[in-house]
């Protein structure tokens, strides 16, 4: 029997929510509040349902959530997160299948969903609850219809999962609502109690498209995956074009947006793209040919070319894949093959970096309706860097409408300035990275004669990541584009005293874009000394000195470092010592780049990303095995030393039903509570149970002790296994955002080494003692910036080599709320008025 609530058990909710203040990082299980989380379980356990979980389920509180237009991988995992956190706060919530179709047709179209009916969907893709295209919704008579199915439902809370079409639509439903409201009155279709009841409509959009040609945010759901699939294409593709020197061009899907396109050339190190928002000059054919085939001349066995499917010329004339064959055959007679990725990159399960999007996505659009009132317009949740935000919906309507009219009047540079901040910035990136080579009077094409004297040099820290190798070509085309002398640092700090040093060119780090590890090499190990005991050879601080003398040695003027906490640590130890050495008074930088993404001042690290989708895809499988084995848990083990963020994230991406982290202290207690809440769940249908470990979480509760546990308390209910991953979350090509975000580090890190050079350089020696020269490049929140090593030494724990703040550890509560547990939720987005580039 359902139990009614009051619009003032709502709005105390609401409060108790919004009150909630949290410190530290134990914020999953027992957060300090301004109530005490006892207090918080008996509130929310007023409202209990039995077979709802744990919400407030009102008469007066319905919400409806579809998938509209062309679908997109991760848009399941939005309609769990929805189902799940509306239910969480009190929704009766329905999901309407076949999207608008299904709102005007009504009947079985809409259905009232419980927990476990979007259990198992996290990993699918597609949409489970349909898609369809509607010519009904577009004419007004078929909007008052679907207004009359939502009010005789007691729906006046919409989430829309859409691309821009889907969101333009249900933004004039909700304009038109009150006369549709008027009417049906009039025709007594409806009561004066389902007028009053429904007297206004909330309306929330999350984007759902691979095109991401939405503007207000910088991805859209769907948009990683699709990358993904164009990538693993590609990678297949250039094997065989490196055996019989091929030159293959790829139509990639995106419509009328390039940014598909612009990624996927960027993070395959592409030798030409075609977007629509920037056409090649007059003249291009020559241009390209010329280029293909002086980049044979120099030993370059494979060529890839991708073309946008809206590409088109100057002039508007269509560039596709046929005429771009037919050019190169014709002039350059090379073995020339076309291939038209298609529907392929709407396939398959959508990436761990979709899932989580989505699932931050899904929670906050159901809590931007538990605030909503009559005079809230409507918004669509978007992402800004990392940083989840509500803007106006029809704001970015209006704006993602001015780029397809900016494209069809020829103002392609207005354009790609619309498109957003990051699409500017990938397009820069692309324009440099993918020249033939730089002028011979900047640089030789071996990169040992430059027009200037001065020497960058770039070292790989600590354990192999993937996305080093990016982040290394990268560094090493933007410097010696401007004239920089660049010297690889092979086998880290230990190669370095070994004299292992060479000069790095043009072509050495062509296709270095797609490989993972570290082909620099690394060193995260301990040698012996000359003497009898043991040297940290990974960083400098037990041998500065000679650091330094090998710094002179070879002229190096500004220094790059990627790596994971070594690499901090390392700059840290050599800034430090600057009033000593003054060798170390050299501009440096870190780029993190480590799986277990622990590296303070920066939310991401390369390499975490990739780690994150084999954790997860490994998850899946797992799943997929206990599925078909009746009731049984797996829990699993991940890498991350004492940082708890690839259990958390996989966990959150994975479906999983809990993460146990080092941040967050657990004990028997907690053990035994989740073991009775997976009983609970596997005796209501859930054949199976996911748990995550991070190696490091406590060193008396391992893994195999967990396991015994388990077994031992779900005995005749479940059966338990183990799974240690190991390595294998290390290996592998770079993820499409790993690639990406190692290219632009790495161009922008270049661009401050060669800055405070500049500025602090005379007679050829650089000098500078400045903190803000020895720092660290992140993405933190919604901006990309260098932030001192110094003053990130305050909020690092050395001894644990974590951050003593990290960011995910907020998602810990949702994590916990989609799998069914009591836990506080810590609302995440902040309301944006307008776009900001």
């Amino acid at each position: 029997m359902e139990q009614s609530t009051s619009e003032n058990d709502f709005t105390n909710f609401k409060k108790l929510r919004g009150d909630a203040s949290f410190t530290g990082l134990n914020t999953g299980r027992s957060a300090s509040m301004s109530f005490s989380g006892e207090d918080f379980v008996d509130t929310v356990s007023k409202f209990t349902v039995a077979g709802q979980g744990f919400g407030m389920v009102g008469t007066g509180k319905c919400i409806a959530v579809f998938t509209s237009g062309g679908d997109s991988q991760g848009m399941n995992a939005a309609v769990r997160a929805v189902v799940r956190m509306g239910i969480y706060v009190g929704f009766k919530v329905y999901a309407i299948h076949e999207g608008y179709q299904g709102m005007v047709d009504g009947g079985d179209c809409f259905k009232v969903m419980e927990w476990k009916d979007v259990s198992g969907i996290i990993q699918l893709g597609g949409t489970v609850i349909g898609s369809a295209r509607c010519k009904d919704f577009r004419e007004r008579t078929g909007r008052r219809k679907a207004a009359l199915n939502l009010i005789k439902r007691g729906i006046n809370n919409l989430v829309v999962i859409g691309g821009d079409g889907s969101l333009t639509g249900a933004n004039l439903f909700r304009q038109e609502w009150s006369e549709h409201l008027k009417e049906l009155l009039e025709e007594d279709l409806i009561t004066d109690a389902e007028q009053t009841h429904c007297s206004h409509l909330n309306i929330v959009g999350m984007v759902g498209s691979i095109d991401n040609d939405f503007c207000g945010t910088d991805m859209t759901i769907g948009t990683d995956t699709a990358l993904h699939r164009i990538m693993e294409c590609v990678d297949c593709i250039a094997t065989t074009a490196q055996s019989h020197q091929r030159t293959f061009v790829l139509e990639v899907m995106g419509r009328h947006c390039g940014y598909l396109a612009l990624v996927a050339g960027l993070a395959s190190g592409a030798d030409w793209v075609f977007l629509p928002e920037w056409p090649p000059e007059t003249g291009w054919e020559e241009k390209l040919c010329k280029k293909l085939a002086q980049t044979r001349e120099f030993g370059k066995r494979l060529h890839i070319i991708i073309v946008a499917e809206g590409a088109k010329d100057r002039q508007g004339n269509p560039i596709t894949t046929q005429i771009v064959k037919d050019l190169i055959v014709k002039r350059l007679g090379y073995d020339t093959r076309v291939t038209v990725l298609g529907h392929v990159q709407r396939g398959g399960n959508p990436s761990a970096f979709d899932r989580v999007l989505a699932c931050r996505m899904g929670a906050e659009a159901v809590l931007s309706l538990v605030d909503a009132t009559d005079a809230t317009p409507a918004y669509v949740v978007t992402l800004d860097g990392n940083k989840a935000i509500r803007m106006p919906l029809m704001e970015c309507v209006e704006r993602t409408q001015a780029v397809a009219k900016a494209l069809h009047e020829g103002r392609f540079e207005e354009a790609a300035e619309l498109r957003g901040r990051s699409f500017v910035n990938n397009l820069r990136t692309y324009l440099t990275l993918t020249r033939l080579k730089p002028p011979d009077k900047v640089c030789s094409l071996d990169g040992k004669t430059c027009s200037t004297d001065f020497n960058l040099a770039v070292i790989n820290v600590g354990a192999p990541a993937a996305g080093m190798n990016a982040a290394v070509r990268a560094f090493v085309r933007s410097s010696l584009f401007n004239g920089y002398r660049v010297l690889g640092i092979y086998d880290g700090f230990e190669g370095l005293l070994e004299d292992n040093v060479k000069h790095m060119g043009w072509m050495d780090v062509g296709t270095w874009v797609s490989e993972g590890g570290s082909l620099l090499g690394t060193n995260s190990e301990v040698y012996p000394s000359s003497g009898s005991d043991k040297l940290d050879r990974c960083t400098p601080g037990k041998f500065l000195e000679k650091v330094a003398e090998k710094l002179k040695q070879f002229k190096i003027h500004g220094l790059l470092l990627i790596g994971g906490f070594e690499s901090f640590k390392s700059v840290l130890e050599m800034s430090e010592a600057r009033s000593k050495f003054p060798e170390f008074c050299i501009p440096m930088v870190v780029i993190p780049a480590t799986v277990s993404n622990n590296v303070p001042g920066a939310d991401f690290s390369l390499g975490c990303d990739t780690a994150l989708n084999a954790i997860t895809q490994a998850c899946d499988k797992i799943k997929q095995s206990a599925s078909g084995t009746r009731r049984r848990v797996f829990i699993v083990e991940t890498m991350g030393g004492y940082c708890g963020y690839l259990a958390t994230m996989s966990a959150l991406a994975g479906g999983a039903d809990a993460a146990y982290i080092f941040e967050e202290h657990f004990g028997i207690a907690d053990l035994q509570a989740d073991v009775e809440h997976l009983k609970v769940k596997i005796t209501d249908a859930v054949q199976r149970g996911l748990i995550l470990r991070n190696e490091k979480a406590n060193p008396n509760f391992s893994t195999e002790f967990i396991q015994r546990l388990y077994a031992e308390e779900g005995k005749k209910i479940f059966t338990t296994r183990t799974n240690v991953l190991g390595h294998i979350q290390q290996g592998g090509a770079p993820s499409v955002f790993d690639r990406n975000m190692g290219t632009k580090l790495a161009v922008r890190a270049s661009e401050f080494l060669r800055d405070v050079i500049e500025k602090n350089s005379k007679d050829g020696v650089v000098s500078t003692t400045d903190p803000n020269t020895a720092c660290l490049v992140g993405i933190q929140k919604r901006h990309l910036a260098f932030r001192s090593v110094e003053s990130l030494k305050k909020g690092t724990d050395f001894e644990h080599r974590i951050p003593t703040q990290q960011w995910w550890v907020k998602l810990r509560p949702l994590l916990r709320i989609l799998a069914k547990h009591a836990s506080t939720y810590i609302v995440e987005a902040e309301v944006v008025p307008h776009i900001v580039d």
